[in-house]
């Protein structure tokens, strides 16, 4: 079955930077897009950033200028580089698929999460 392992989350002290790795393997169909997702405690999950395969890229107004995303097709993988971190992007960060397999038929996949912890 087709899985997403996450990585690189931890604990880090404002003004620090992370990079997160999501890789995808299995029998996956083409992928459309792959991004990121968050959910902080008690707060629902909202997008952080997305990146199609086309090349376009989409960011979350929050993380614009300090967060990059970045694909590695050959490998199914999408990266994440968190810069200049702050205490609200305290949160679990989840990798998040999009695909079409046969018969124009949509996909969706999910990795397990990995946390992000901002504080000093």
């Amino acid at each position: 079955q087709v899985q997403l392992v996450e990585s690189g989350g931890g604990l880090v002290q404002p003004g620090g930077s992370l990079r997160l790795s999501c890789a995808a393997s299995g029998s996956i169909p083409s992928i459309n897009a792959m991004g990121w997702y968050r959910q902080a405690p008690e707060k629902e999950r909202e997008l952080v950033a997305i990146s199609s395969t086309i090349g376009s890229t989409n960011y979350a107004d929050s993380v614009k200028g300090r967060f990059t995303i970045s694909r590695d097709s050959a490998k199914n993988t999408v990266y994440l580089q968190m810069n200049s971190l702050k205490p609200e992007d305290t949160a679990v960060y989840y990798c998040n698929v999009r695909a079409v397999g046969g018969f124009s038929r949509n996909y969706e996949y999910w990795g397990q999460g990995t946390q992000v912890t901002v504080s000093s």
